[in-house]
């Protein structure tokens, strides 16, 4: 029977290392300063990176105000060369009336009498000549004319066909200008919108180098460890008070609502980090999936309303993430708390399609305090089915 027992209890043990990893990730005080150079390398980078945009933009920006100049140029040129074809054809018919009016004038009779009858006509060589020298000239003259004319309005048309293909090539060129700023202006948008995470995550390594250090934990110490001694510690030379810094211990978890379902599930690292639940009440009240001591309530870097409570499990602390609240509950920073209590309400805030609540569940956090940086954190994620039974549907906690 003792056996049985023993060989039970090793298999629970396994079972509970299993659904809740030491970290592979140890943290330093001595890593978290490292982490604050490079983090602040990076921001500086990206900082780089936005004015180096910012003056691509402005250069693109000159050379689209210089071709729209060109264009309204262009088009003047244009409406000024289709007056002057305007006025070449009315020349021509001009012209070609006044040509008219000659073959007539020099016409000796009416009906079908031609140029030739009127050479013919001549009474003698003297005047056939003459005849002849008109009619010649009055041929050339008209034929040069209408040549003229004929010239001018090819060389307008030719003109006019370079002008257009002038403006389709400048606004072909406006609109890759406008593309490639707008691709510009897309990657800064981008760039700034991770900028708030990094800074953010330089404020919290920060201070988690700052809160490790007057908690007493050496340069090199794993702060987690370091962390949950010196708590404990502090909590046995009071008595075991709560208020000798101490958290909780619980037993078990709890679903975060009353009732509801399951959106979307648990991806993991490099996936989704948490599970996302909700319910036909889209602001039901949100509980802790256990006892614990409120962490963090704030805003997030995307504008979500975020609640994190620290948990006291199997001799290490854990942390659970609420996100996308409508509204907090009456609780406060470093409160002790039940499952029972309200810490809020569901809701869509921040980077949210509907109303939700974003639950996850980590071995650290890279807020002060947390024992790491944001990108062990993302490593640190548990499988919330793992702790809580949460069905695709449910109506009780």
């Amino acid at each position: 029977m003792i056996k049985k027992l023993s060989i039970f209890l090793f298999i629970f043990i396994i079972g509970i290392a299993f659904i809740i990893p030491k970290s592979t990730n140890a943290q330093t005080i001595q890593q978290f300063e490292d982490e604050v150079a490079k983090y602040t390398a990076q921001l500086q980078a990206k900082k780089n990176a936005i004015a180096k945009n910012d003056q691509e933009v402005a250069e693109i920006e000159e050379k689209i105000k210089s071709i729209q100049s060109e264009i309204k140029t262009l088009q003047q040129e244009i409406t000024n060369l289709q007056a002057e074809i305007d006025k070449a054809n009315i020349e021509i018919e001009k012209k070609t009336a006044q040509s008219k009016k000659l073959i007539e004038y020099y016409q000796v009779s009416n009906g079908e009498n031609s140029y030739l009858e009127y050479v013919f006509g001549a009474t003698s060589i003297t005047d056939m000549i003459y005849r002849m020298s008109v009619v010649e000239q009055l041929t050339e003259y008209n034929d040069n004319l209408m040549k003229e004319l004929q010239n001018l309005i090819e060389q307008n048309k030719i003109r006019q066909t370079e002008l257009d293909q002038k403006q389709k090539d400048l606004n072909a060129k406006q609109k890759e200008l406008e593309e490639e700023q707008a691709k510009i202006e897309k990657d800064t948008a981008a760039i700034k919108e991770s900028m708030p995470s990094v800074e953010q995550q330089i404020k919290s390594a920060q201070a988690n180098v700052k809160y490790y250090k007057a908690l007493g934990c050496g340069q090199n110490e794993d702060i987690l460890q370091c962390q949950y001694r010196i708590e404990q510690a502090r909590s046995s030379s009071s008595g075991g008070s709560s208020g000798g810094g101490s958290i909780p211990s619980t037993n078990g978890f709890y679903r975060p609502m009353e009732y509801g379902y399951v959106t979307q599930g648990y991806g993991g690292y490099g996936g989704h980090l948490g599970v996302d639940l909700s319910s036909s009440n889209k602001s039901i009240p949100i509980y802790p999936i256990a006892n614990g001591q409120v962490f963090f309530k704030g805003y997030d870097c995307y504008g979500a309303l975020v609640v994190k409570i620290k948990h006291n499990y199997n001799g290490r602390y854990i942390y659970s993430t609420y996100a996308h609240m409508r509204s907090f509950g009456n609780i406060s920073k470093g409160q002790y708390i039940s499952y029972a209590t309200s810490i809020g309400n569901m809701g869509s805030t921040g980077w949210s399609t509907g109303p939700h609540l974003h639950l996850e569940i980590t071995t650290c956090d890279w807020n002060a305090g947390g024992g790491c940086s944001y990108a062990t954190y993302k490593k640190s994620t548990i499988n919330p089915f793992s702790l809580i039974s949460i069905p695709s549907r449910w109506t009780n906690r």
